[in-house]
């Protein structure tokens, strides 16, 4: 079993290495934001390859479906949606505060950081490659639907979201509509929803219970750290946003209370 964890540790080290190398020749740290969903595919299917006992088994290749598929369109979005912006101003931001220690804080804080909350995040799948467990199992179907759930969810509201900065006169506006309309932030709960699917998936190895890190991880960045807070502070006073707020549930969907006020900030989620 712990060829699997320790397969996935090496090949997570070499690929946040090679992206360090890569974001400080561009000078672009927030390239690692492109290469978050990518890590994961990389790190799981290498472990997979390199370490699992059972290759064949229905419920690792379910969980390594998933993990493909929402890699693969989330490194796809946040590329494209990074073409031509240079880097992300929270990076920039870093790299002002962080002066000359900005080599070695980046490689630790940004890089190796990001690495380990891929490990931590992948802990279902990994104990799944580790020991699958009996046949699939009522908690498949359900993790598998949540899954698509979850993946529906953050990839109609990032569609969405895109399609409405398209718009002429969308700049300085904020996004009202469709799934916007039950929550503020659609795309994190659908990502929240992925990885308790995952998770439920996960509970068919002996282990699996320990996957519960997993979705625990996941649901405290997004609720306290970098996720929600993060975004709605740059919001904080903003009188549309305010209204916006008052009226929309934060992050599970609900109908909206009172009337529609119209649209005046862009997100920039």
């Amino acid at each position: 079993m712990g060829t699997i964890f320790v397969s996935s540790a090496v090949l997570l080290f070499l690929f946040m290495g090679a992206m360090f190398v890569v974001g400080w020749k561009a000078k672009d740290n927030s390239l690692i934001d492109i290469a978050y969903g990518p890590a994961f595919i990389f790190s799981l299917w290498g472990a997979w390859f390199f370490a699992s006992p059972e290759m064949g088994h229905a419920r690792v290749f379910l969980l390594l479906f998933w993990i493909s598929l929402w890699g693969t369109r989330l490194g796809l979005h946040i590329g494209l949606r990074h073409r031509g912006r240079g880097e992300d101003f929270r990076y920039r931001q870093f790299r002002e505060d962080w002066g000359t220690t900005i080599i070695w804080r980046s490689f630790l804080q940004i890089y190796m950081l990001q690495g380990l909350v891929v490990f931590l995040v992948s802990m279902p799948v990994l104990l799944v490659l580790a020991a699958p467990g009996a046949a699939v199992r009522w908690t498949d179907f359900l993790g598998a639907l949540l899954c698509a759930l979850g993946f529906f969810f953050e990839a109609v509201a990032d569609w969405q979201l895109a399609r409405f900065k398209r718009r002429p006169g969308s700049k300085g506006r904020i996004i009202t509509e469709g799934l916007w309309s039950t929550t503020r932030h659609p795309n994190y709960f659908g990502e929240a929803l992925f990885w308790w699917g995952i998770f439920l998936i996960g509970l068919g190895s002996p282990l699996g219970i320990y996957g519960l890190i997993s979705p625990l991880t996941i649901n405290f960045l997004l609720l306290k750290v970098s996720g929600i807070p993060m975004l709605e502070e740059k919001y904080k006073g903003n009188p549309e946003f305010e209204i916006y707020k008052a009226r929309t549930s934060a992050f599970f969907p609900w109908f909206p209370r009172g009337n529609r006020p119209p649209p005046t900030q862009d997100s920039q989620k």
